[in-house]
């Protein structure tokens, strides 16, 4: 907070009115399933991006983004977020849904900093357009519903950035609760807390590879999954999304389907099962079932949902394999990023030495260990 604040001096001139710290996410199980209405198991994490804002009333948006070593400037009034490039596009983009909303929007210095990775598959563009969202709103006073800010970050995404994801990062970044995980309803967007227990870690590692196809592939795959349900509602009209799907009706019909219209409708409908599976085994302490699912699931997501990379599945089988984790998969959307692996707490650090040597000697890539608790969601800091 005070290298933040320093800072900000140096680059405005002033202090800042207030700091926004808005989490990361990792992504227990349930991937691929925000956008078809399904069922999701996140938590915010320890990680985050931090906003440093003051006011201005001239209506002009100065933005530094400091790790990034870049700036931006715009009149809220006057601004096309769809023409900025790389970051600032997020920034603008929640300027421009705010006002659209109807929210007042006057103009600001923020200053934009943090230790969340930007690249890993952690939510960095959820996290930063809720961060900056607050930040503006606070600066007026305003207050908005979770649920609401969730779904203006969604916008930005789908309607801004092009890329059309669901509402779970949002929605875990707006809602977290330190040291439980939220079993989300994309549909309604309700969710339920679900306490991780102190015997267990949540651990993250980066595998390096980039997710150079992770937006494009995005929205193939839900292309993909969108023709497969147009063959299933012509057998039952009343299919609102894959969300609906029942292993009974895909059983009877997913004949019509092709081999990989299959696969795609059959990730979803078994990851939304595993995920409402292990809510319930975390819940009642059971972490090996809780693991053997997360095993599960990264199966799906390699074989059916085809989002996976080789590198990805030998740091996920080389975790799987290390003595003191109950289970790891991929998070996120897949194409290189993070995996996320439950950990027994007293052996974190030596989980991680030991898969990051092992992962380094088949791949020859470096994986960078991130230890991680659930954390509480978006919020000024005192």
């Amino acid at each position: 907070m005070t290298e933040l604040a320093r800072e900000f001096h140096t680059r405005f001139g002033r202090d800042p009115d207030l700091v926004v710290r808005s989490p990361g996410r990792v992504n227990l199980i349930g991937d691929h399933t925000d956008y078809h209405d399904g069922f999701v198991l996140p938590a915010a994490i320890d990680r985050a991006t931090l906003v440093a804002a003051a006011a201005r009333t001239d209506g002009v948006l100065r933005v530094v983004a400091a790790r990034f070593g870049e700036t931006d400037e715009a009149v809220v009034t006057d601004l096309d977020p769809r023409s900025a490039p790389g970051w600032s596009r997020y920034v603008r983009g929640c300027v421009w849904m705010l006002r659209e909303a109807g929210h007042r929007v006057d103009g600001a210095d923020l200053l934009i900093d943090g230790d969340l990775p930007v690249t890993g598959g952690l939510s960095s563009s959820a996290a930063l357009e809720l961060g900056v969202c607050v930040a503006l709103l606070s600066l007026t006073g305003s207050e908005i519903d979770r649920l609401e800010l969730a779904r203006l970050g969604q916008r930005v995404e789908n309607e801004v950035v092009g890329v059309q994801s669901g509402l779970m990062d949002q929605l875990a970044v707006a809602c977290g609760v330190e040291d439980h995980a939220l079993l989300i309803d994309c549909r309604t967007g309700g969710s339920e807390l679900v306490p991780v227990p102190d015997s267990v870690r949540i651990l993250v590692f980066d595998s390096g590879i980039p997710r150079t196809l992770a937006g494009s592939a995005y929205n193939e795959r839900r292309a993909e999954s969108a023709a497969a349900l147009d063959v299933l509602r012509a057998e039952e009209p009343g299919l609102v999304a894959v969300r609906d799907v029942t292993p009974d009706l895909l059983a009877r019909h997913g004949h019509r389907l092709d081999d990989r219209q299959l696969r795609r409708i059959r990730h979803v409908v078994s990851e939304n099962d595993r995920v409402l599976r292990s809510a319930a085994a975390l819940r009642r302490g059971d972490i090996a079932t809780f693991g053997r699912l997360m095993s599960e699931s990264h199966a799906s997501l390699r074989d059916d949902y085809d989002v996976s990379v080789p590198d990805l599945d030998t740091l996920v089988a080389t975790a799987q394999q290390t003595p003191h984790v109950w289970g790891a998969r991929m998070t996120g959307a897949g194409f290189g990023g993070c995996i996320v692996a439950l950990v027994e707490a007293e052996w974190t650090d030596e989980v991680a030495v030991e898969v990051g040597r092992r992962y380094g000697e088949a791949t020859g890539r470096s994986s960078t260990a991130l230890p991680c608790r659930a954390s509480q969601g978006v919020h000024v800091l005192p």
